[in-house]
């Protein structure tokens, strides 16, 4: 229950997105021009998310690496490639969630079409947001963090960068 809590205020902050501003002079001072042209087309309400993952990684470590903290600006950055209105958002993660079956079915493939384009987004932007990286020349750590920002953490143990998955997952799970 704290949990679908949780996602119901960030669909919340979400709605409330249009009366923010970003920080867009911290994305410009962390990312390069690629990186940061692709934070740009980012919606409004996934722009603030990402400067609040910056601003916990910071936070919750003071000397936490570039790598991370670049990470934690661009690891939604894949959603920049088909933008979702706020329901659309909710209903994938809420489905995600609720109903995890059903939810892998309806994302299978990265369809775009029509009813499933929520959910494949939802699952696939990991993928797409290391694509739109790599084609920026970013870090090979940078990729690999948000490329795998929702893998579960289990399956990757023992890996170098798990440390830095493990906070930027943190991060992410309570911005």
């Amino acid at each position: 229950m704290p949990r679908l809590r949780y996602r119901l205020g960030q669909g919340i902050r979400a709605w409330l997105a249009f009366a923010a501003r970003p920080d867009l002079a911290l994305a410009r001072q962390w990312l390069s021009d690629c990186e940061y042209a692709a934070f740009c087309r980012l919606s409004r309400a996934d722009q603030l998310h990402s400067v609040r993952v910056f601003e916990a990684v910071a936070s919750a470590d003071a000397d936490a690496p570039s790598t991370l903290r670049k990470a934690a600006l661009l690891h939604d950055i894949g959603k920049s490639r088909y933008q979702l209105a706020v329901w659309q958002k909710t209903l994938s993660v809420l489905a995600r969630s609720l109903a995890p079956g059903w939810f892998r079915q309806a994302s299978a493939g990265g369809d775009l079409t029509a009813w499933r384009a929520p959910f494949s987004v939802h699952a696939h932007h990991p993928r797409w947001g290391g694509e739109i990286l790599r084609a920026c020349g970013s870090d090979a750590t940078v990729v690999w963090l948000a490329e795998h920002h929702q893998s579960n953490p289990s399956s990757l143990d023992g890996h170098p960068l798990r440390a830095q998955l493990a906070a930027l997952q943190r991060a992410d799970n309570h911005s």
